[in-house]
C-alpha cells in the first residue's frame, strides 16, 4: 500500500510539473514583457497546482486561470504643471483585478519605475493577501510613473488632483477603495481624498490612510510595520522563541521599515542596519527609540538620505550596498521587489539568520524563496507578513461606514488577532512535517476564499 501511494504521489508531482509549465508559457504569451507579473503568478501557481489537481471543481472552473486574468485595467494620462510652468505628462494605472470575495482594495505607487507589469504583479498579490486577512476585500493596484521626491508640495498637489480627476470615476466605498503605497504619504493621501471628495461631492470612505482629523484610522501609518512584527511574533513562537534578545536587519527606511524598527526596539529586540535606494547603515550599538525618531524626521519632514544617519551617529554607510552580508538572527526586508537574490539569502544564512520576514512586496526572487525554504528557516512571504496594512485599511472603511473612531488600543488589538490568524491559515496549509512552508501557506490560504466565492458567484 505504502509503495502504491508513493507512486500516486510522484505522479501527481509530475502532473502538476507538466500543468505548472502549460499554464504558465499560455501566461506568458497573453502577458509578454511583464516579467514581475510572471513572478508572482509562479511563485503562486507553484504550490497552487498541486491543489488545483486534487479539486477537481477548481480545475473545471477554471479557476486558476481566470484568477490570474484582471477584471479590468484602467490606464489613463496625467498631466500637471510644474512649479515653473512647464507642462508634465504621466501615465496613471489602477489594476482591479478580483472583487468575488469584497469591493477591490489596494494601494496607489507614485515612482518612476511604476509599470503595468508591476501594478498587475501588486493586484495579483493583493487579492490573494486580503483573502488572508478574513476580511472582505478584494484585490487591486494602482499608481502613476510620477517620483513625488524632489517635488514642493504644490506640484505634487497639482498632480494629485490631476491624477484623481481620472481615476474617481473608478472608485468608490462599494466599489474601489485606494490607499497608500511607495511614494504615497499623508500628503499625497490628503491631495488625492481633497480632490475625490471636491469632485464626487461626497464624503465617503473611498479611500483610506486618510489623516486621523477626516477620517482616517489610528495605527493606519505604523500598520504594515506593526503587523509584519507581530507576525514575526507568531513564527518565532512555533521554535520556542521571541524577538527580545535577537539582532535584526531591516532594510529600507520607509514608512513600513520605521515602524518595523520601533516595534522590533519595543519588544526587546536590537535592530542594526536600514537603507535607502544609496545604499544602507550600518549601526552595531542598534538603533534606539531617540535615534529613529531622528530618522523619521529626516524621511519625512526633511526628505534626506540614509546617509546622513552615519554621519549624526557615527556609524558605518556603505553606499551602493544592501544589508545582507551584516550578522544577524533576524532579517526584515522592508525597501522593494527582488531586493534579496540567491547569493543575497545564501549570505544571510552564513551569517546566522535564522527567520526573515517580508515587509516589502515580493522583496525575494525566486531563487533566493528556494535558499531559505531548502535550509528549512523561518520564512514568511509578504503577502502574509506584510498584510497588517490593507487590515487596518479595512478597519477605516468599517470606522467610516459606522461613522465611528476606534481607540489606539482597540484597533492595535485587532490588528494583533488579524496577524494572529493570518498566521494561523499559512501555518495550516503549509505543515510540512515539523516544518511550516509559509509560502504554500499562504498561496494556499489565500485562494481558497477567493475560489470558492468565484465558483459561488458564476461565471461572471
Amino acid at each position: 500500500m505504502a509503495n502504491r501511494n508513493n507512486k500516486n504521489n510522484k505522479k501527481t508531482e509530475l502532473n502538476a510539473d507538466a500543468e505548472l509549465k502549460r499554464f504558465m508559457n499560455g501566461l506568458i504569451r497573453r502577458n509578454p514583457g511583464q516579467p514581475e507579473f510572471h513572478q508572482a503568478v509562479h511563485e503562486a501557481a507553484q504550490f497552487l497546482m498541486p491543489f488545483v489537481l486534487q479539486h477537481r471543481k477548481y480545475c473545471e472552473g477554471q479557476i486558476l486561470e481566470r484568477l490570474t486574468e484582471p477584471d479590468r485595467i484602467i490606464t489613463f494620462r496625467v498631466n500637471w504643471k510644474d512649479d515653473r510652468g512647464n507642462i508634465r505628462t504621466n501615465r496613471g494605472f489602477r489594476v482591479q483585478f478580483n472583487n468575488a470575495i469584497g469591493a477591490y482594495k489596494g494601494g496607489l505607487r507614485f515612482h518612476p519605475s511604476v509599470s503595468l507589469s508591476i501594478m498587475k504583479f501588486l493586484g495579483f498579490e493583493q487579492t490573494l493577501k486580503n483573502s488572508l486577512t478574513t476580511l472582505p476585500m478584494g484585490g487591486a493596484k494602482g499608481g502613476a510613473n510620477f517620483n513625488p521626491h524632489g517635488k514642493s508640495d504644490d506640484e505634487v498637489m497639482r498632480f494629485c488632483q490631476s491624477f484623481m480627476t481620472e481615476l474617481w470615476k473608478y472608485i468608490g466605498e462599494d466599489i474601489d477603495v485606494p490607499a497608500g503605497d511607495i511614494g504615497v504619504g499623508d500628503r499625497e493621501i490628503g491631495f488625492l481624498f481633497g480632490q475625490y471628495k471636491r469632485l464626487s461631492h461626497r464624503f465617503a470612505g473611498a479611500i483610506t490612510g486618510k489623516g486621523p482629523a477626516f477620517g482616517g484610522s489610528l495605527i493606519r501609518k505604523e500598520a504594515t510595520g506593526y503587523g509584519l512584527v507581530y507576525f514575526l511574533c507568531e513564527m518565532l513562537k512555533t521554535r520556542g522563541k521571541e524577538v527580545k534578545g535577537k539582532t535584526c536587519l531591516v532594510s529600507g527606511s520607509g514608512n513600513v521599515a520605521q515602524y518595523a524598527v520601533e516595534k522590533v526596539t519595543e519588544l526587546g529586540g536590537k535592530v542594526v542596519t536600514m537603507s535607502d535606494s544609496s545604499g544602507f547603515i550600518h549601526d552595531p550599538k542598534g538603533i534606539t527609540a531617540e535615534k529613529l525618531a531622528w530618522l523619521m524626521n529626516l524621511k519625512q519632514v526633511e526628505r534626506g538620505r540614509i546617509s546622513e544617519y552615519a554621519e549624526k551617529f557615527k556609524c558605518k554607510y556603505y553606499d551602493g550596498q544592501r544589508p545582507w552580508g551584516v550578522k544577524a538572527d533576524i532579517a526584515l526586508p522592508c525597501a522593494t521587489q527582488n531586493e534579496i537574490d540567491g547569493e543575497d539569502a545564501k549570505a544571510l544564512i552564513k551569517n546566522g539568520v535564522w527567520a526573515v520576514a517580508e515587509g516589502a512586496n515580493m522583496p525575494t526572487t525566486p531563487e533566493g524563496i528556494d535558499v531559505f525554504l531548502n535550509a528549512k528557516i523561518l520564512f514568511s512571504p509578504g503577502k502574509a507578513s506584510n498584510a497588517g496594512g490593507v487590515a487596518v485599511s479595512g478597519f477605516e472603511r468599517a470606522q467610516n461606514s459606522l461613522y465611528l473612531s476606534w481607540t489606539r488600543t482597540d484597533v492595535d488589538s485587532r490588528l494583533k488577532d488579524v496577524m494572529a490568524q493570518v498566521h494561523q491559515q499559512c501555518a495550516t496549509w503549509g505543515r510540512e512535517g515539523d516544518y511550516v512552508n509559509y509560502v504554500k501557506g499562504a498561496n494556499i490560504g489565500g485562494f481558497i476564499k477567493v475560489a470558492e466565492a468565484m465558483l459561488a458567484l458564476g461565471v461572471v
